[in-house]
């Protein structure tokens, strides 16, 4: 009798378990996506000074929170995303990105890690330095029109406002470049003479690689800027 009732509650266990795993699988995009848009930060110019700090430290955290290893850059699975939610104390953070007309607006962390572009736009070189050549962010492109930057892909156009922030210094760009190119395009990475943004992104089937490029139109302080900008920069970010 006891061996009967202990093997019916193993079987419901069992059920409720595949159940549970099933719903998963089934909500895995929906889920992901909420997990990544949870993460709201209001980020701060303490918070990218201590950032600085680390990276010109070369600091333990810092070496094993930053890679700029772009081979090892994978799909964004729903175990990365929550995992990278879960510490996102490890997220190094410098700046802003905003995109009015496109709704993006995301923290800027360094390098290219998979935890970094669970939750940010990620610098894709050691050097850059926002207004100095080129600026090179790379995000996801989650099939989504409102999660990290699969804006960017249905609806940045040429001629829309980008402005980055390091939350001391507003750089206002401009798009006047849309274009597909070949994942293997790692010379668009590379430092210019004239100050640009150059932002990275999966194309719809994944192979290939979306760039939009603006060029540096002003730069002032974060005091300086516009209420109606200044609110939407300081306000948390994902938000």
């Amino acid at each position: 009798m006891k061996k009967s009732r202990f093997k019916r509650i193993i079987i419901n266990l069992i059920f409720v378990l595949v159940f549970l795993i099933a719903l998963v699988l089934i909500f895995n995009r929906p889920i992901k996506n909420e997990v990544i848009k949870s993460y709201q930060p209001k980020v701060t110019r303490q918070m990218v000074e201590k950032s600085e700090t680390r990276q010109k430290q070369q600091t333990k955290r810092h070496s094993k929170n930053v890679s700029y290893d772009f081979k090892k850059v994978k799909s964004l699975d729903f175990q990365t995303a929550l995992r990278s939610r879960m510490n996102t104390n490890r997220l190094e953070v410098v700046g802003e990105i905003l995109v009015p007309k496109s709704s993006i607006h995301l923290p800027i962390g360094l390098g290219v890690a998979n935890t970094t572009l669970a939750l940010a736009a990620g610098t894709m070189r050691q050097d850059q330095k926002m207004g100095k050549g080129n600026y090179p962010l790379a995000g996801h492109h989650m099939v989504n029109r409102h999660v990290l930057f699969g804006p960017l892909y249905f609806k940045t156009k040429v001629g829309d406002n980008i402005y980055l922030t390091d939350l001391k210094k507003v750089y206002h760009y401009r798009v006047y470049r849309r274009v597909f190119i070949a994942a293997t395009r790692v010379d668009v990475v590379k430092q210019t003479k004239k100050p640009i943004v150059t932002l990275i992104t999966c194309d719809a089937t994944g192979a290939g690689r979306l760039m939009i490029r603006g060029k540096l139109i002003n730069q002032y302080s974060l005091n300086q800027a516009t209420p109606k900008l200044k609110r939407a920069l300081l306000r948390p970010a994902n938000n």
